[in-house]
């Protein structure tokens, strides 16, 4: 079976390189081609001559002919600048929520926008006391959550320890049962 998948990916490809060769257009020209060695020795073969160069001979049906010509003016080779502006938002629970929960227990889901990177720490913030260690992911469950109005954020923390971002608050009302 195994030897089967091999034949047809070997006739397949044979078929792909046939097809391509009668396509591609190749047209003789009398190209020259250049060769030497660099300072540390290395073969380097060119089509200008330099000085010291020797001229190699090349078949003319093994040269083949561009039918394009690239206009370098029209790419944009200009360096991009990483924007290193970050956003850091709470989207779980929604602002203004009710968790009716006897054990006081709350999931809480934070998004970093463009993107976490490596080094990244996201500090909880609850009433706004800070709420375990910072973590290297958003997500954190909290338990034995009093019965009332809370508020939480995220502070997004970089490698230095330096706070590069602040949620918005968000308000929440934790509903417990009574233990009266």
């Amino acid at each position: 079976m195994e030897q089967n998948k091999k034949f047809i990916m070997i006739k397949f490809l044979l078929l792909a390189f046939l097809t391509v060769s009668i396509v591609m257009p190749v047209y003789s020209n009398s190209a020259s081609v250049y060769v030497w060695r660099d300072e540390q020795g290395t073969l380097v073969f060119s089509d200008t001559p330099r000085a010291g160069a020797e001229e190699v001979s090349v078949k003319a049906d093994n040269v083949m002919q561009a039918n394009a010509v690239i206009n370098a003016q029209l790419l944009d080779i200009t360096p991009k600048k990483i924007n290193n502006t970050y956003e850091v938002a709470i989207i779980i629970p929604e602002n203004n929520t009710t968790i009716r929960d006897n054990t006081g227990s709350i999931f809480i889901q934070s998004i970093i926008k463009p993107i976490f990177k490596r080094g990244l720490k996201i500090q909880l913030l609850l009433d706004n006391k800070v709420y375990g260690s910072p973590q290297i992911h958003g997500r954190f469950s909290l338990r034995n959550i009093d019965r009332g109005e809370h508020k939480i954020k995220v502070k997004l923390i970089d490698e230095k320890d330096k706070i590069i971002a602040v949620s918005e608050e968000v308000t929440f009302y934790m509903h417990r049962s009574s233990t009266h």
